[in-house]
């Protein structure tokens, strides 16, 4: 049987604070997520059991139990502290998936400050954006991903300190470098951690924009209570399961629940620092008789074209939970896996806005391959006319997902950016800004985004990011960016651009602009295809028309063309 037992009677009276009593947390007293993910577990007599596994792409291995997360994170929260840094001050992961991003996270809870966890694949200026924005006063990095700290530092004044956790002591440290060894450091064995209280901020996660910048999501430490009783009963984690959740600490995901949700249960989890390769993956799993498995459906589609003879070479016996996350999970991925793995993955739903899932289907519950499942018990969702956000009256009918404001791990604003933040609730709902239907049963089937984000893979991309860094190319003179369909990624970037006077097109600049992009923002972000035209549709004010490129690449109607300047 899983953790959470009949669906209908957890919903009916469901109130959150099942999870507080579990947690033995009191309203009004402190909640540190840092101590809640270490000391906590290290106080029920789990000391000694294995916290993290980790594997590098290279076969490098380290294991860490409970006290070893606990030491550490002291030692990092008392390292902060030396360099002067203050609670709320926000403190960037800036890092591939090894341990020390891990246990960073934690020693920056510990300490007060608000974690800033970005994408180690970003390119120095979507780094620059965020940065500025959040007005960062520290970057933990590699020496690998240090330069782009350093070419954007000039610009970044409130930026004091980039710590580098692999310096070997050869090359000299430059501006504002701090070498951190958290192998050599002397381990803490005792630290106070901050007071902090439930609506004390916790994370600064960011999000894709379509028509500006990118937000930086404000999240608290009563998000523990979310994620807590979401991995307990969604991903039906158990006090002996081996864990392993594949998405990085750059995104959501990687953050509720590949650090908080499986180290608040005391479970050991396992991280791959690697590339895709089905083998490999398979591999792992074998190796350390993973249990219970949280991916992306990319990563499962991937799975499914490298075949199904691959998997007979490997024993997956130990699998008893499988989950996807990130964007839908087409049904073929769900009946291939029933037929692989004997068990399907799960589809869940949720955002980075909502900090933990909020749809999803369940252990015990009947799977409509292809559809996100039923609210989370606590959670009210629905489907909204997008013209009164009122619900729909009846079923089937397709409209904007609501959810009621209110749960554990919601945002609590956009980062200097109320406004917007303010704009996401109308008529008492939050707007996900994504449409969806629900059937008879009342389980809910996802449309798309009411938007123009890109999501490639399970990263959301913005298109006014992407325009705006090819902009800044010596050669185009304007650009549009949409999505295109793609059997892997389910969408990839496309780019139409108009090019200046004295560039022709070719395989080379092709090229020369995909790099561009892919330097500046990050390898997500590059166009997979870029096409070359005279001119853009644009209205008669000057907008360009991206909605009839984007419908000519899915081969959907144009739809009212009366605005466009030439029609």
């Amino acid at each position: 049987m899983s953790n959470i037992g009949s669906y209908e009677e957890r919903y009916k009276d469901f109130t959150w604070s099942v999870a507080e009593k579990e947690l033995e947390f009191q309203p009004g007293k402190p909640l540190n997520i840092g101590w809640y993910c270490s000391d906590r577990i290290c106080a029920r007599g789990k000391g000694d059991k294995t916290a993290l596994v980790w594997e590098s792409a290279s076969g490098a291995a380290k294991t860490y139990t409970y006290h070893d997360v606990r030491r550490l994170s002291n030692t990092f929260a008392v390292f902060l502290q030396g360099l002067g840094l203050k609670p709320q001050d926000r403190i960037c992961l800036f890092m591939d998936k090894i341990p020390e991003l891990y246990i960073g996270l934690l020693g920056i809870f510990k300490m007060g400050g608000i974690a800033q966890p970005l994408f180690s694949a970003f390119g120095d200026e979507s780094l620059f954006v965020r940065l500025d924005n959040a007005q960062t006063s520290a970057v933990i990095t590699q020496k690998k991903h240090a330069p782009k700290v350093r070419k954007i530092l000039d610009k970044l004044p409130n930026l004091k300190h980039i710590i580098i956790v692999d310096h070997d002591g050869k090359a000299p440290l430059k501006d504002r470098d701090v070498a951190f060894s958290l192998e050599k450091a002397d381990p803490v064995e005792t630290f106070d951690a901050y007071p902090s209280e439930a609506e004390t901020p916790s994370l600064l996660h960011y999000t894709s924009g379509t028509t500006g910048q990118p937000k930086g999501v404000k999240h608290v430490h009563y998000s523990l209570i979310s994620q807590y009783m979401t991995a307990r009963w969604v991903l039906d984690i158990r006090d002996d399961d081996i864990y392993w959740c594949t998405a990085d600490p750059g995104w959501v995901t990687g953050t509720s629940y590949g650090i908080i949700a499986p180290w608040s249960l005391g479970v050991t989890q396992c991280v791959m620092d690697a590339g895709f390769s089905a083998e490999a993956w398979y591999k792992f799993i074998e190796k350390h008789r993973i249990t219970n498995w949280y991916s992306a459906p990319t990563a499962i589609r991937s799975l499914m074209k490298a075949g199904d003879e691959i998997v007979k070479k490997f024993d997956l016996s130990s699998l008893r939970q499988l989950a996807s996350v990130g964007e839908p999970l087409n049904p073929e991925a769900v009946i291939w896996s029933e037929r692989v793995f004997g068990k399907a993955f799960l589809d869940t739903y949720f955002q980075t806005e909502t900090g933990s899932i909020m749809i999803t289907n369940y252990p015990d519950m009947k799977i409509k391959p292809g559809s996100m499942g039923k609210p989370f018990p606590g959670i009210r969702a629905t489907v909204l006319d997008p013209k009164t956000y009122e619900p729909y009256a009846e079923t089937g009918k397709i409209g904007l997902i609501g959810i009621r404001p209110g749960w554990p791990a919601m945002m609590r604003t956009y980062w200097n950016n109320e406004e917007t933040y303010r704009k996401k609730f109308q008529n008492g709902w939050y707007m996900t800004g994504d449409r969806a239907s629900i059937d008879k049963e009342g389980y809910f089937w996802f449309v798309g985004r009411d938007d123009d984000i890109i999501n490639t893979g399970g990263h959301l991309v913005s298109p006014f990011e992407v325009e705006s860094a090819l902009l800044e190319h010596p050669a185009i003179a304007e650009s549009a960016v949409v999505s295109k369909p793609d059997p892997i990624n389910m969408e990839v970037v496309k780019a139409f651009v108009t090019l200046k006077p004295g560039f022709t097109p070719s395989a080379d600049l092709d090229l020369e602009i995909m790099n561009f992009i892919r330097k500046k923002l990050s390898p997500l972000a590059m166009p997979q295809e870029i096409t070359f035209s005279d001119a853009l549709p644009k209205t008669r004010s000057g907008k360009i028309m991206r909605r009839i490129l984007k419908a000519k690449e899915w081969g959907e109607e144009i739809g009212d063309t009366s605005t466009l300047e030439n029609d």
